[in-house]
């Protein structure tokens, strides 16, 4: 029996198609509100509230006085022990969903003793001692140039530092470390094992001493950018220094422009392959054939039903698989029929054919109103009505080429299970590369909750984009 003859053995389970209309859903929620809030990167990082500036609520009393800007600090009276500190948090904690958090102070006046710390505490931090002095917190005082991590001790750290110098705190999320500064040079750093949520602590402790903290209002002294660059190069060394076999990469996008059915592209990746000194075998060093085989299923009749999406021509895409996979859409309610008929109609918009488009929505649409989930992708479609440029709209996604992708994709992926030696339809729903992207995704997250659900997620485009830089 051909490839492409009629398959006698039932639909599989329509999971395959449910599965690609949750990332359209998630697509819509995603792209729309990215376009109203006219920003290209507004899902790329995770938002966290910064600290803007010193907290005048939650102080330490009268001993020290806030400015009106909430960005100075003085400490006007005369100490008369080690209970009298002038602390002061900031308004929030430091952000934690990123590779570092960074601030600095300026010392306007030493004061009396030049008593001045820079650190970070927790909320429950007794206000009235110096950062460091107290479990759960860290500071570097500039009298004597200790630094403290919960009690009254200090260590060896660097260097005092008085009036007309700038002091920084630092929080390195990827190594788990406070580091500070020195008028733009790193002084050293210690491991945090300070848990939970930190806030930037500022403190004064003798007669007349003044500080401005820049919470990143003002430029930095200390090159921060440089920093962070510094630090993503030691992550990208380590992984360049991990060894994998010379034909894994290869194997791996090999198998993706199976999966996908790009014909003629595995076809130059193949030649090029065997042009390589030395030559790249194409078969995979686990021995996992089975799953390659199973890729090389049906290609060219997937390349040319992926063609006849990409193009818009929807009519003949169905006309293609009536022929030959008749299975895939002989349940006309079913998710990736629904799929099909939505492209029809975004195909028929950007053609310009209104009326057309709104005679197909009501006579194919209706079909569906009855069935779970598809009713806010409807009104998606339905919503390109509405503008005279839809391309510009909180909708505009669907006349994008990635939305032609994902129904061919779907699509894709219904032809490979009808493959009769098919044993688990749900490995047609992602190639291998996906897979190992995930998995990749899983660890970075795993990492990241070991560690407090402190430091960075793992962030594909922005691997990609470094590499083009």
């Amino acid at each position: 029996m051909s490839e492409t003859s009629s398959q006698s053995q039932s639909p599989p389970e329509d999971s395959i198609g449910r599965y690609f209309l949750d990332i359209w859903s998630q697509n819509s929620k995603t792209l729309s509100l990215r376009a109203s809030s006219g920003t290209e990167s507004a899902f790329e990082e995770e938002r966290e509230e910064s600290p803007t500036a010193l907290d005048t609520v939650k102080s330490s009393g009268g001993f020290s006085v806030v400015g009106a800007d909430k960005l100075s600090l003085t400490y006007p009276n005369d100490q008369l022990h080690g209970h009298d500190v002038g602390v002061v948090q900031a308004n929030c904690p430091a952000p934690s969903k990123r590779l570092v958090y960074y601030f600095e102070i300026s010392v306007k006046h030493a004061g009396v003793k030049g008593q001045i710390a820079i650190g970070f505490t927790t909320s429950a931090f007794r206000l009235r001692r110096q950062p460091g002095w107290e479990a759960n917190s860290c500071g570097y005082h500039g009298d004597d140039g200790r630094l403290y991590r919960g009690h009254g001790k200090g260590d060896v750290f660097g260097p005092p530092y008085t009036a007309g110098d700038t002091v920084g705190g630092g929080i390195n999320y990827a190594t788990e470390e406070f580091f500070f500064t020195k008028n733009g040079v790193v002084i050293g750093s210690v491991y945090k094992d300070v848990k939970g949520p930190v806030y930037p602590t500022v403190a004064v402790h003798s007669q007349n001493e003044e500080v401005s903290v820049n919470f990143g209002q003002d430029p930095f002294v200390f090159d921060l950018k440089a920093y962070e660059a510094e630090q993503r190069t030691k992550q990208q060394i380590k992984i360049e220094n991990t060894s994998i076999p010379q034909n894994a990469s290869y194997g791996i996008v090999r198998s993706y422009l199976q999966h996908y059915g790009y014909e003629e592209t595995l076809k130059l990746f193949d030649i090029d392959g065997r042009n390589t000194m030395p030559p790249i075998s194409v078969i995979p060093e686990n021995g996992d054939s089975e799953e390659d085989s199973m890729s090389m299923y049906a290609l060219k009749q997937r390349n040319t039903v992926r063609r006849l999406i990409k193009s818009g021509n929807i009519d003949e895409t169905f006309s293609t698989l009536q022929k030959w996979y008749p299975q895939i859409v002989q349940d006309h309610t079913s998710a990736i029929c629904f799929m099909l008929h939505c492209q029809k109609f975004i195909e028929l918009i950007r053609g310009g054919k209104l009326e057309e488009a709104i005679l197909y929505g009501r006579s194919e649409f209706d079909k569906f109103k009855d069935l779970s989930g598809f009713d806010e992708l409807v009104k998606d479609c339905a919503a390109l009505l509405a503008y005279e440029d839809p391309s510009g709209s909180s909708v505009g996604y669907l006349l994008s080429e990635s939305q032609r992708e994902l129904v061919a994709d779907a699509v894709n992926a219904m032809i490979l299970s009808t493959n009769p030696k098919m044993t688990d339809v749900t490995s047609c729903k992602q190639s291998r590369l996906e897979r190992l992207i995930r998995q990749v995704t899983a660890c970075f997250l795993e990492k990241r909750s070991l560690n407090g659900d402190q430091g960075e997620a793992f962030q594909l485009s922005q691997i990609l984009n470094s590499a083009t830089k």
